[in-house]
């Protein structure tokens, strides 16, 4: 079996084989070698990969603009950048999401597939680096320090995006829930014990309300991820960077995103601050907490099919037990669930990541952008997955929910400011005791005319709908 064919480079290590036919050189080779970590590599994540690309071709667009090499040569890195931003060349992105270096060897992965790239596009052969040099020229005027938390920045902000939509279309699937099942009257529950009544609308409106809130704090966060130090190379002086080169690589990046990108004004403080990442994790986190809850509460109201509260009926989608024939698990709003740990989790590891940090740079970023880029991967798939395979076959039971209704004491309290809280926990007593009904025994004794129930104890009234606000 013949051996594969291979190019010879070298670096400040000396020489070394890199296949023939790989975009990559030898920095990304050394990486290769050197971080075998997770097994999870940075070709599962394209927004980074982009997020590279867009900051490489703003860089170059602004060294030709300060007059640091041809637009030949920019032509080149023009075409690479572009393939890489609509999804081609990914596979080249190989190494492991851990990896030590403070992202020089992610750093060194884009330049040089975009330098042997740009070679073909110019007519040249990979590693042929005289014509266009992964140091000199895609890397020119720039340090890892700060093209890699500028791409780390752009990357977020474009999984945001894609986050936001995903988590807004689950929120219209509560919304038409909550419109679906506006007019089923159920009990409402505080501490798992018999609360007043509600609707079962209401209470999906209620789901879809406080996701909502979530969104708008990603929206928010937004900006602060399009803060970034551009210009800053090493440790934020700006060594080796033309002047203007900052402003203008800054400005062609924008226009390139999309996004409000803006330099930071101190660009050593922000080369070694991560509170960006911070900011955004913790808001990963809410949504996290909240979305949990919406699953937990999911589980619950579908609890049974004989033994619980059994409200709702989720769609069922697999045999639950190698044991119990006829059992059907809640899967989908367990695996939600657990991936909101997971978030809950990196948060921590984001956390600590951050402070972690020493004087000029923080080192400990390819971590941060591993959790992050998970998050949203795994919260955009969780949406998906909640709204096609739960969400949106959820079907009510009102025969169940007003059942409870007829025979829960929580309905007592709408006497109080009639017969007072003494007299109306002696109702409350009795009913527990005898296992009989509010409403019954409100007849029964007389407490209330027919017309004084009709317009206290409607279970519908008791629902707040059509109460001015």
């Amino acid at each position: 079996m013949s051996a594969q064919p291979t190019r010879l480079e070298h670096d400040l290590l000396g020489e070394k084989a890199v296949p023939a036919d790989a975009y990559y050189g030898v920095q990304t080779a050394r990486a290769l070698e050197n971080f075998h970590i997770s097994g999870v590599e940075l070709r599962l994540y394209p927004d980074f990969i982009r997020a590279l690309a867009m900051v490489k071709l703003a860089a170059a667009r602004a060294n030709v603009d300060c007059g640091q090499f041809s637009q030949e040569i920019l032509n080149g890195i023009e075409g690479a950048c572009q393939e890489l931003i609509e999804g081609k060349l990914h596979d080249q992105f190989r190494l492991d999401v851990f990896q030590g270096g403070a992202g020089t060897s992610t750093n060194m992965n884009a330049n040089e597939v975009i330098a042997n790239r740009a070679l073909e596009l110019m007519g040249h052969q990979k590693g042929e680096y005289r014509f266009c040099n992964p140091h000199d020229h895609v890397n020119a005027s720039q340090s890892t320090n700060d093209a890699y938390p500028t791409a780390l920045h752009v990357g977020m902000a474009l999984g945001n995006v894609r986050l936001v939509a995903a988590i807004n279309e689950l929120i219209e699937a509560f919304r038409a829930k909550g419109r679906e099942f506006a007019a089923i009257v159920k009990m409402g529950r505080t501490q798992l014990q018999d609360a007043v009544p509600m609707t079962l609308g209401q209470e999906f409106a209620a789901f879809a309300e406080t996701l909502s809130g979530e969104v708008r704090a990603l929206n928010a966060i937004q900006r602060v991820l399009c803060e970034i130090n551009m210009g800053a190379t090493a440790i934020g002086t700006g060594l080796n960077a033309p002047a203007g080169y900052a402003q203008k690589c800054t400005e062609h990046l924008a226009r390139i995103t999309g996004f409000p990108i803006h330099l930071a004004p101190d660009l050593i403080e922000a080369t070694q601050d991560t509170q960006a990442f911070v900011l955004y994790s913790s808001c990963m986190k809410s949504l996290a907490i909240k979305l949990s809850k919406v699953c937990n509460d999911l589980r619950l109201l579908s609890s049974g099919p004989r033994c619980g509260l059994r409200e709702i009926n989720l769609p069922p989608k697999q045999p639950g037990s190698s044991i119990m024939p006829g059992k059907v698990n809640p899967v989908i709003p367990e695996v939600v669930n657990m991936v909101c740990f997971r978030v809950i989790g990196s948060d921590l590891t984001i956390t600590m990541a951050a402070e972690a940090g020493q004087l000029q740079l923080n080192v400990m970023e390819p971590v941060i952008a591993a959790c992050v880029f998970e998050a949203q991967t795994m919260f955009i798939n969780a949406a998906h997955t909640l709204r096609v395979h739960c969400v949106d076959g959820i079907t009510a039971n009102p025969e169940v929910c007003r059942h409870y209704v007829d025979f829960s004491i929580g309905t007592v309290t709408a006497l109080n400011p009639v017969i007072g809280y003494d007299r109306s926990t002696e109702l409350a007593a009795e009913a527990m005791r005898t296992g009989r009904g509010i409403m019954e025994l409100v007849r029964e004794k007389k407490v209330l005319t027919e017309e004084q129930i009709a317009a206290v104890l409607d279970p519908v009234a008791m629902t707040g709908q059509g109460r001015p606000v």
